[in-house]
């Protein structure tokens, strides 16, 4: 299907006084003491602590979003601090990650600890809280954060029953060909385009989504499941393009109905450093605009961190009370 042109997000939903950035980048360099990890549950914990000691605004901000995410599913901040010239050279191998703790994995954890908690998935970029999403030398056409082709609309690891109730994209350096776009589309809006067969048709368990490469091959065809779930008025979305199967006729159109009306109602945003993208999972699909990456070392650069609101419903996949979602993903019941 072809792209539409997309609504172009020009006005952020927040922006940070030079005072508001500056106190940020306060906070989050006392979470930056030498050898800190990332990952070290002490770490976080501390992050937590300083969550209070942010700009009220901001916290203000994250905390509505929290609890209702608005027509679009997704939160732009402007003006975060991440030390530009102190970042070095954009990676590119595949995996990458951060480990060791730096402004902008704090200005991470400070957030997501305000969103709900930290989660990673041990298989996904061995289970790092922090991740690089940079393009990478001969995975351009992968359906992923390190290919550059078009990549499709999809909630994050969709077929998991604990994925993401949000995701965060911090922008660290700008893609310089100025290209390359966050692109998101929420329920809320594709809702009333759908006539009633179709809403009717994606609430039918006529779907299955298959589990990313990364996950390694699933023990026989995943769970079908529907498209959409919870209040009729207000659903959740469960879907990836490049990923969810429909096992009916039926089901093959509703999603090319939702497909054509995701592109419809598409949004696109162009981070710039300093942004951070927050996106409600459970109602927003994202994807990203084609770009031309040149492996130099300039280009786009971004860190994710994907967040629960209810860590405690994952306890069964986390070891010693953890972050990281260890065990396989289980049929929800």
């Amino acid at each position: 299907m072809p792209v539409s042109p997309d609504i172009e997000i020009s006005a952020p939903d927040v922006v940070l006084t030079g005072a508001e950035r500056a106190a940020t980048e306060q906070v989050a360099a006392l979470l930056c003491a030498p050898e800190s990890l990332v990952d070290e549950p002490a770490w976080v914990g501390a992050a937590r602590d300083h969550w209070e000691d942010l700009p009220a605004r901001l916290r203000r901000a994250l905390r509505a979003f929290r609890r209702d995410p608005g027509p679009g599913g997704a939160l732009l901040v402007r003006g975060l601090p991440v030390t530009g010239p102190a970042l070095g050279r954009t990676p590119l191998t595949p995996g990458s990650v951060q480990r060791t703790a730096t402004v902008p994995a704090a200005v991470l954890m400070l957030a997501a600890c305000g969103l709900g908690d930290p989660a990673a998935f041990l298989p996904e970029k061995t289970g790092a809280l922090v991740q690089d999403v940079v393009p990478v030398p001969g995975q351009e056409e992968f359906q992923g954060n390190a290919g550059s082709v078009l990549l499709t609309f999809h909630n994050e690891n969709a077929f998991h029953p604990h994925r993401p109730d949000f995701v965060m994209l911090l922008c660290l350096r700008a893609d310089p060909g100025g290209v390359a776009g966050l692109r998101t589309s929420c329920v809320r809006e594709v809702l009333p385009l759908l006539d009633e067969r179709t809403r009717t048709d994606l609430r039918r368990p006529e779907f299955r989504t298959a589990p990313p490469p990364s996950f390694g091959a699933a023990d026989g065809p995943a769970e079908p499941h529907p498209v959409l779930g919870g209040a009729p008025e207000d659903p959740d979305l469960r879907v990836d393009m490049a990923a969810t199967e429909p096992l009916t006729e039926r089901a093959a159109a509703a999603l090319a109905e939702l497909q054509r009306l995701f592109e419809r109602t598409a949004r696109t945003v162009r981070l710039e450093p300093g942004d951070l993208a927050v996106v409600d999972n459970r109602i927003t699909v994202h994807g990203r605009t084609a770009f031309s990456p040149r492996f130099d070392g300039s280009d786009r650069w971004l860190q994710r961190t994907f967040v629960l609101a209810d860590l405690r419903r994952s306890r069964a996949h986390r070891a010693d009370d953890g972050y990281v979602l260890a065990d396989p993903a289980e049929p929800e019941a």
